[in-house]
């Protein structure tokens, strides 16, 4: 490459050179905005979370009557392996359905 043509486009020989386009904006600045902006709702949403949680958990309110505690084995039947069992049971049905579908429309 020439030394005069260094930072230059060349261009083909037989079209002129499109020198008065330039981009008002970088691509990499509009990353940065949505960068910027998933960042601040991100912290938005942590900071009302923060505030909503329970400032004084320990206290109790007035009429407040907590029921027994549930054991590591109810907790983890209930919040692990309950919706473990109904995400199967769902897909399964839905796989039922499509090939019953599917068999009804081939014959036809």
């Amino acid at each position: 490459m020439p030394p005069w043509a260094v930072g230059r486009r060349l261009c083909h020989p037989g079209r002129a050179g499109r020198r008065g386009v330039r981009y008002v904006d970088f691509v990499s600045n509009k990353v940065n905005k949505n960068v910027l902006r998933a960042g601040t709702i991100t912290a938005g949403t942590a900071l009302m979370l923060l505030m909503s949680s329970p400032a004084f958990a320990l206290t109790r309110d007035d009429g407040d009557d907590p029921g027994p505690g549930l054991s590591v084995i109810e907790t983890l039947g209930l919040y692990v392996a309950l919706p473990i069992v109904l995400f199967l049971v769902i897909a399964g049905l839905v796989m039922v359905g499509d090939k019953s579908h599917k068999q009804a429309g081939s014959k036809g």
